[in-house]
Order: structure tokens, then sequence, then C-alpha cells
């Protein structure tokens, strides 16, 4: 067996083993119904202007909540987290509760807001920053965040934001949370990057962006989605874009669609849009997409998903 093959088994193993967890789900006090709220939604670099309205141009940042949840969950920190950083300040209940920011990976388009977080100035606030799954490629967290904010980057530094900054690294793929469980899985993209899963009681949710399946769609994936209430998976290129940027790290809208698919998940939101796509582009790009599949949308800054 190639080395190729065997990792793509190993990682399709793992998947299989995963899907026990995800078997059992944990009891909550209240239903278990998941909001997801996208603050940002752009690809590779932010963008703005009059063609952007509709869809957005802040980059990835998603809210993860609940009615009985004890903290701020959010994924990846892109500019959106700005905006999500606000509203957390103007609101009483949300100003008093811990945050985690669980990352998929640390290109810029991910990380380029958290400067711009306001609760990262309040002096003494908790912020935990996770980097959830195995093999990262990475061995200090605090250093991912750090060097981009040294002196001859921008004016203030990391050390000196005010916030209490954990730097959570664990070497495991499922984290327990009061009422979730995550679960994180390792695909491919240039550095590494890495898929969630949220389980809630009897819903769950996958959030999978920058992931180039390649000419086929990567099995272990598919199966890390299978049955999710709400797939939200990459679909930065057309397939003719696709064809001309192997090696780039991301997917077409009809990899996802097939993904959505074949693991049998009800809804799909199409995220991780390319910076060059405007409103009316998408607009066009979504008709095409809910004609191969009903169920699904192109995410919109400030959208809120109910599961």
């Amino acid at each position: 067996m190639t080395a190729s093959r065997h990792a793509a088994k190993s990682a399709f193993v793992e998947a299989l083993r995963l899907r026990e967890h995800f078997d059992r789900p944990l009891k909550t006090n209240v239903n278990d119904e998941i909001r997801v709220v996208i603050y940002g939604c752009r690809g590779s670099i932010p963008v703005n202007g009059t063609d952007f309205d509709q869809f957005g141009g802040s980059t990835t940042c998603i809210l993860i909540t609940s009615d009985d949840a004890v903290n701020i969950g959010i994924i990846d920190a892109g500019t959106g987290i700005r905006n999500l950083g606000r509203k957390i300040m103007k609101d009483e209940t949300l100003r008093e509760k811990p945050i985690f920011i669980a990352f998929t990976h640390f290109h810029w388009d991910h990380i380029q807001g958290l400067p711009f977080f306001e609760p990262a100035y309040v002096k003494g606030k908790k912020i935990s920053l996770l980097a959830l799954g195995r093999e990262r490629p990475i061995d200090d967290l605090e250093r991912v965040f750090s060097v981009p904010m040294q002196r001859e980057y921008f004016p203030v530094q990391l050390s000196d934001m005010g916030a209490n900054f954990e730097f959570v690294l664990p070497d495991e793929n499922i984290r327990l949370f009061p009422t979730t469980v995550v679960t994180a899985h390792k695909h491919q993209h240039p550095g590494s990057a890495y898929s969630y899963r949220f389980v809630r009681g009897e819903k769950s949710i996958v959030f999978c962006t920058d992931i180039e399946h390649g000419a086929n769609l990567d099995p272990a994936i598919v199966d890390f989605c299978r049955g999710a209430d709400l797939l939200l998976h990459d679909a930065q290129y057309t397939p003719k874009e696709l064809a001309n940027h192997r090696g780039w790290g991301h997917s077409s809208y009809e990899q996802a669609i097939e993904c959505a698919r074949l693991a049998g998940v009800k809804k799909l939101v199409l995220t991780h849009h390319d910076p060059n796509h405007n409103d009316a582009f998408l607009a066009k790009v979504e008709e095409r997409c809910q004609e191969l599949l009903p169920n699904c949308v192109l995410a919109r800054e400030n959208m809120t998903v109910v599961v």
C-alpha cells in the first residue's frame, strides 16, 4: 500500500471511530437548538463596496450559540470578528461570558481580525484560543498571534491587549464542553486545516472550510459530515476556476453539494466566497446551486441559521 493510500485509510478509520461519539449525544436541560451566526464569509482577503453589500466582505468568523450556552463559541478570527466583538461589548450578559475561539487554521484571513476584537482589550477578560486536532504543524500557539502583532507590524502587542489569553493546543481530536461535544478532523489544505463538528443533544453542525478534496471527494470528510443537520462548506470556486487553482486549498460549489448529498446532511451553507465574486455573480451561483440541491444557500454576512 502506498503512503498516500495508507494515510487516506487511516483518516477514514479515524472518522469511523469518531462516529461512536456522534451517536452518543449529551443530554441538555433545554431544547437542543443550535444557532449559527455568520459574521464573515469572504475568503482570502476582505472586500468592500456596493457590489458586495448582499453577501458581505468580511473574512471568516462564525458564532455558535444556544439558549443555555455558558461560553461564547467562535470559529476563526477573520475580520468579521470585529463586529462580533462590538456586539458582545454592548450586551451585558454576553460581556460576562468566557470566550472560546476555535481555529480551523492560521492563514491571514482567519486570524487577521483578532487585533480588532474589542473584548480582547478588557483587562482580565478570559479568552481561550483553541487549536483542536492531532498533528497540528505548530508547537507554540501563542507565537502564531504574537508575531503578527510585533511592534514592526502593529502598534499594540498581544501581551498588552489586556485580556487573559489561554492558548490551548491539545493533541486530541475531541473536546467536551458543558452541553456540546466538539470534534476536529484534519483535511487537505496548504499548511493543513481542520474541520469541526459540534454535537448538542440530537443536533449537529459541521464547519468545513479551506478544503481541497482533489479529483475525488475525500471519503473521510464525507463520513465526518454524515447526517449533520447543517454543513457549512468551502465553495470558493466555480468548477472552471477550480481546474485553474489546483493546490490552492479550496473547493468548488459542485464539490460542496456532492459532499452534502453523499453525507445526507439536511442543510448546506456555501461559504468562503472568492474576493472577485461580487453580489451579481454570487446570486447566479446560488441559483445554479439550488437547482442542484434545493436545500442549500450561499452564506451572507449577519445571516443566522437555526438547527
